[in-house]
């Protein structure tokens, strides 16, 4: 089905052309029988025939309504026992409590435009409905910036604060249909929690983020320096055992996080 599919190019559509994707992408989210299950862009269901075989429970969003036609036909006794249901939906407007889904009761497993990554990670984790796993085919370039480079980005960062990134493995271009000009590569995020944020929101976190990263070239003091003091950066950093020549990409997420909190209580008034 998916050879004589035409793909739209606005869309970012990449159909997987074999079951050994969908394979590991399941295995990596330990998909089981009455798991409930996110799939975001299923296409012409490669990825969700393999989901709903393990036995998953399915709400799977869509923009493309001839891909929902198509899904309509192919599962359409999936559908019409309630393993499966399909919304039409573009991805950028996702909200996952509108779907009835449950914080924390749910597993995320897509095939998702590579210009879309970022946003739906951000979109999933910082959700009032987080996932308990999310497994995404993304570009390798991204996955790698994500889960594997010893540097931090605010990319990085606004995964880790949240979940642990892992890089499960690459995935060759040959596999999708038609080929994408770089290859792939699954990751996983799991252990998504809110716990890193007790003392500080979200919306803190990230302020403070944006300022630490605001000219990527320059230290993490030169940065801050409309939030706080050489002398108190100084401080800051060496409590986490940074010198004063840090630059933001140096910081862990609980080095971050630690900043941050700091900034909050010496600069409330």
């Amino acid at each position: 089905m998916a050879q004589t599919f035409t793909h739209k190019k606005s869309l970012g559509q990449n159909f997987l052309t074999s079951d050994y994707v969908p394979k590991k992408m399941c295995d990596a989210a330990t998909i089981k029988v009455g798991d409930r299950v996110l799939e975001i862009g299923p296409g012409t269901g490669m990825l969700t025939r393999e989901l709903l075989a393990r036995g998953a429970s399915v709400v799977a969003v869509e923009a493309d309504l001839r891909a929902i036609a198509i899904l309509e036909e192919t599962f359409a006794l999936e559908i019409a026992t309630g393993q499966l249901a399909l919304h039409h939906l573009d991805a950028r407007t996702l909200d996952p409590n509108a779907l009835g889904l449950t914080d924390h009761q749910y597993k995320v497993v897509a095939n998702i435009p590579y210009y879309l990554s970022g946003l739906l990670l951000r979109t999933l984790l910082e959700s009032t409905c987080q996932p308990m796993t999310i497994v995404f085919l993304i570009q390798k370039e991204l996955a790698e910036r994500i889960a594997r480079d010893p540097k931090e980005s605010l990319l990085s960062l606004s995964v880790k604060a949240f979940g642990t990134p892992t890089y499960i493995c690459t995935i060759k271009r040959g596999h999708f249909q038609p080929p994408p000009n770089v290859d792939s590569a699954i990751i996983a995020v799991t252990n998504i929690s809110r716990n890193r944020f007790a003392a500080i929101t979200p919306t803190e976190f990230f302020s403070v983020l944006h300022h630490g990263f605001g000219q990527k070239r320059k230290q993490l003091a030169h940065n801050l320096a409309k939030l706080l003091s050489a002398e108190t950066i100084r401080k800051i950093l060496a409590a986490r055992s940074h010198p004063l020549t840090a630059r933001a990409e140096d910081l862990s997420v609980d080095d971050w996080i630690y900043v941050c909190t700091q900034i909050k209580q010496l600069t409330q008034p």
